[in-house]
């Protein structure tokens, strides 16, 4: 004989069908994270920023890092494969690489530092002072 539901018997029956139907209702969202950092001396550096959701990314973390690198042509669209190097106020090499992307993050302790970056044959020097809150050196080309 078979009646009418009880009540409980529906809400189990509803908590069924929405547990098996919520990965379809609300996909998960893999977050996107920046590269991993790397590390020359005393320095540590990534870079990255193809792509909107990982550009997004190394923007929002720019604040977290003391110096961040900017990298783009004079029309502002993005730029990458830009050699970079670092150099402490004694003139020595804090940093030396080749930046795989339009952004970068740099991690260098307090202190002054000149920073040059060439690109096709251009090269452009910026000087930094790091030591409180974040530096962006934006170059342009």
């Amino acid at each position: 004989m078979t009646g009418p539901m009880s009540l409980q018997t529906l809400a189990r029956a509803a908590a069924v069908c929405a547990c098996v139907l919520a990965p379809w209702a609300a996909p998960a969202q893999t977050p996107v994270l920046a590269p991993s950092m790397k590390t020359m001396g005393a320095a540590r550096y990534v870079c990255g920023g193809v792509g909107a959701e990982e550009s997004n990314a190394m923007r929002a973390a720019m604040k977290d890092h003391p110096l961040s690198l900017l990298f783009a042509r004079a029309s502002g669209a993005y730029l990458a494969d830009v050699d970079v190097t670092v150099k402490d106020a004694q003139g020595g090499t804090a940093l030396a690489m080749r930046a795989d992307g339009p952004v970068c993050l740099v991690d260098l302790p307090a202190g002054r530092y000149t920073v040059e970056a060439a690109s096709e044959g251009v090269s452009k020097t910026q000087v930094v002072s790091l030591g409180e809150g974040s530096k962006v050196a934006d170059f342009r080309f």
